[in-house]
């Protein structure tokens, strides 16, 4: 049997090799996921049995039923999955463009610009009852534009002669701190009650998700995976070195800056309705890694399914582990993805 399958799109214009092996790691990551969905709807303050949360899907069920799965917990778990698949994919890309295995939207502030792009549109925008004077759609196009501002002045800060990669994660660590501390301005000048809302939601969660905001993150983060997956062939040539991608013919440079737009999308929606979920970027390309290996096309699909498998795990635990008390997702991803860094730190320290 053949190890490998060549998949061919748009009448060979672009064509992928495909391991069989990693295609069907990739195919139970996807089942996981699912099966995780669904729990995930069954659980909660009020539990619902599986075939209960099955006929509701297909239309049937109580009205309570209906009301509790549809209107209260399919928003927030939808979002959930779709913001981990987001911020996996986006530390996917930043890992394989900078070839360093601690980039991240985190680590290099472009996570932290969407998120003080957000609490200064919340600070600006909102009346005294903490109701927003414009619409909540424009809210991820605030965060866009925020990590972009991001992205831009660390690709420009760590241009000499082209990007060092080395140098442009330790300009984005600087970048990072200064956006908190700017994030942590807006807070303190800004209402008390808004403080600790912003607060909350720098953390990340997911609570209060409604359909509307499905129906704004989704097509948005969709149409940037597709963008990402075309894109795909240039970061896997840029893991080559830059001397042999240079002599395949490709534009590093304007391959780059590509890349960092489609990172900064992929951040911006997912910030903006789900706030700072730390971590998230880091551990996901490394455990896809190592279940499917390096080649790009197949190390972005898997680190897809695993972001969101590790966001809707972390609402669900925040949500039924200490009820009636919730706490954030963003706490259950930061308990792991802290350790995971110092462990990567040391990792790179030895070798």
């Amino acid at each position: 049997m053949n190890k490998y399958k060549n998949l061919r799109l748009g009448k060979g214009a672009i064509s992928y090799l495909i391991e069989v092996k990693s295609l069907t790691k990739i195919g139970i990551l996807a089942i996981i996921a699912v099966l995780l969905f669904t729990v995930s709807t069954c659980l909660g303050d009020m539990n619902i049995s599986p075939w209960t949360v099955l006929k509701v899907f297909f239309g049937g069920g109580e009205y309570l039923d209906r009301l509790i799965v549809i209107d209260f917990r399919l928003p927030r778990i939808i979002v959930s999955l779709i913001v981990g698949m987001a911020l996996a994919a986006a530390g996917a890309i930043l890992q394989g463009m900078i070839r360093n295995p601690l980039a991240s939207p985190d680590v290099i502030g472009i996570s932290g610009g969407a998120s003080a792009a957000v609490v200064a549109f919340l600070a600006i925008f909102s009346d005294a009852n903490n109701a927003l004077t414009v619409s909540v759609e424009w809210l991820p196009v605030a965060a866009f534009l925020g990590s972009s501002f991001v992205a831009f002045l660390v690709y420009v800060l760590a241009w000499r002669n082209g990007i060092s990669p080395i140098r442009l994660v330790l300009i984005g660590i600087g970048i990072s701190t200064l956006m908190q501390a700017f994030t942590t301005l807006l807070m303190i000048l800004g209402p008390i009650y808004q403080a600790s809302q912003a607060n909350i939601w720098i953390t990340g969660t997911v609570n209060g998700s409604t359909w509307k905001n499905v129906w704004i993150v989704l097509p948005w983060t969709v149409v940037l995976l597709i963008f990402a997956f075309v894109a795909a062939r240039n970061i896997s040539i840029q893991e080559l070195g830059e001397d042999i991608a240079v002599g395949a013919g490709s534009a590093i440079q304007k391959n780059r800056l590509l890349l960092l737009m489609l990172t900064t999308g992929l951040v911006g929606g997912a910030v903006a309705f789900a706030g700072g979920i730390g971590f998230v970027g880091l551990m996901a390309p490394h455990m896809a890694r190592r279940l499917v290996g390096s080649s790009f096309g197949l190390l972005l699909a898997a680190s897809a399914f695993i972001g969101g498998i590790l966001v809707m795990a972390a609402d669900l635990i925040g949500r039924t582990l200490f009820i009636p008390l919730e706490v954030p997702a963003g706490v259950f991803t930061a308990a792991i993805g802290a350790p995971y860094f110092i462990y990567l730190l040391f990792r790179m320290k030895n070798a």
